[in-house]
Protein backbone atom coordinates (compact mmCIF):
# COMPACT_ATOMS: atom_id res chain seq x y z
CA UNK A 1 0.00 0.00 0.00
CA UNK A 2 3.40 2.55 0.57
CA UNK A 3 4.03 2.34 -2.60
CA UNK A 4 0.42 2.68 -4.46
CA UNK A 5 0.87 5.70 -2.02
CA UNK A 6 3.63 6.94 -3.51
CA UNK A 7 2.25 6.32 -6.95
CA UNK A 8 -1.04 8.06 -6.69
CA UNK A 9 1.26 11.25 -4.83
CA UNK A 10 3.14 11.02 -7.84
CA UNK A 11 0.07 11.27 -9.96
CA UNK A 12 -1.43 13.99 -8.12
CA UNK A 13 1.86 16.59 -8.27
CA UNK A 14 1.20 16.63 -11.96
CA UNK A 15 -1.48 18.83 -11.28
CA UNK A 16 0.79 21.42 -9.54
CA UNK A 17 2.27 24.48 -11.21
CA UNK A 18 6.03 24.14 -12.10
CA UNK A 19 6.66 27.13 -9.68
CA UNK A 20 6.33 24.35 -6.75
CA UNK A 21 8.50 21.72 -8.23
CA UNK A 22 11.04 22.74 -5.31
CA UNK A 23 8.63 24.06 -2.66
CA UNK A 24 5.28 21.40 -2.41
CA UNK A 25 5.74 19.01 -4.60
CA UNK A 26 9.64 18.21 -3.01
CA UNK A 27 7.85 17.74 -0.26
CA UNK A 28 5.40 15.48 -0.68
CA UNK A 29 6.97 13.04 -2.69
CA UNK A 30 9.79 12.60 -0.43
CA UNK A 31 7.41 11.96 2.07
CA UNK A 32 5.39 9.81 0.17
CA UNK A 33 8.31 7.65 -0.66
CA UNK A 34 9.52 7.82 2.93
CA UNK A 35 6.66 5.36 3.52
CA UNK A 36 7.61 2.25 2.18
CA UNK A 37 11.01 2.75 2.57
CA UNK A 38 11.17 2.86 5.85
CA UNK A 39 8.87 -0.07 5.95
CA UNK A 40 11.43 -1.88 3.84
CA UNK A 41 14.65 -0.56 5.86
CA UNK A 42 12.92 -2.08 9.36
CA UNK A 43 11.24 -5.51 7.53
CA UNK A 44 15.34 -5.81 6.93
CA UNK A 45 16.25 -4.85 10.48
CA UNK A 46 17.84 -7.62 13.14
CA UNK A 47 15.18 -7.12 15.25
CA UNK A 48 11.70 -6.92 16.03
CA UNK A 49 11.96 -3.56 17.88
CA UNK A 50 13.78 -1.88 15.35
CA UNK A 51 11.27 -2.71 12.72
CA UNK A 52 8.56 -1.26 14.80
CA UNK A 53 10.94 1.76 15.35
CA UNK A 54 11.13 2.02 11.40
CA UNK A 55 6.85 1.05 11.07
CA UNK A 56 7.10 4.42 13.85
CA UNK A 57 8.86 6.65 11.49
CA UNK A 58 6.79 5.60 8.50
CA UNK A 59 3.35 6.39 10.22
CA UNK A 60 4.92 9.96 10.68
CA UNK A 61 6.10 10.46 7.18
CA UNK A 62 2.30 9.16 6.56
CA UNK A 63 1.07 12.12 8.38
CA UNK A 64 2.87 14.54 6.51
CA UNK A 65 1.47 13.76 3.05
CA UNK A 66 -1.80 13.81 4.51
CA UNK A 67 -0.69 18.01 5.77
CA UNK A 68 0.89 18.51 2.05
CA UNK A 69 -2.44 17.09 0.77
CA UNK A 70 -4.37 18.95 2.55
CA UNK A 71 -2.45 21.75 2.07
CA UNK A 72 -2.80 21.07 -1.78
CA UNK A 73 -6.17 21.51 -1.48
CA UNK A 74 -7.26 24.30 0.52
CA UNK A 75 -4.85 26.31 -1.79
CA UNK A 76 -6.44 24.63 -5.04
CA UNK A 77 -3.77 22.28 -6.35
CA UNK A 78 -5.82 19.02 -6.15
CA UNK A 79 -9.88 19.61 -6.18
CA UNK A 80 -11.27 18.30 -2.59
CA UNK A 81 -13.05 14.69 -3.99
CA UNK A 82 -9.18 13.63 -5.45
CA UNK A 83 -8.34 14.77 -2.00
CA UNK A 84 -11.12 13.60 0.00
CA UNK A 85 -9.93 9.85 -1.85
CA UNK A 86 -6.63 9.93 -0.72
CA UNK A 87 -7.14 11.38 3.25
CA UNK A 88 -9.04 7.90 3.13
CA UNK A 89 -6.43 5.85 1.18
CA UNK A 90 -3.95 7.50 4.07
CA UNK A 91 -6.09 6.55 6.71
CA UNK A 92 -6.59 3.00 6.26
CA UNK A 93 -2.73 2.94 5.90
CA UNK A 94 -2.11 4.72 9.27
CA UNK A 95 -4.38 2.11 10.95
CA UNK A 96 -2.95 -0.70 9.24
CA UNK A 97 1.05 0.75 10.37
CA UNK A 98 -0.09 1.02 13.93
CA UNK A 99 -1.89 -2.49 13.96
CA UNK A 100 1.74 -3.83 12.36
CA UNK A 101 3.34 -1.78 15.06
CA UNK A 102 1.92 -3.07 17.83
CA UNK A 103 2.10 -6.49 16.89
CA UNK A 104 5.52 -6.01 16.13
CA UNK A 105 5.94 -4.94 19.78
CA UNK A 106 3.76 -7.47 21.00
CA UNK A 107 6.31 -10.42 19.63
CA UNK A 108 8.76 -8.71 20.47
CA UNK A 109 8.43 -9.23 24.23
Amino acid sequence: MGVNLSVMIYDMVKQFPPHERYGLTSQITRAAVAVPANIAEGNARSSLREYAQFVSVARGSLMEVETFVTIAARIGYVNESDAASLQIYINDLSKMLRSLRERLIAQAK
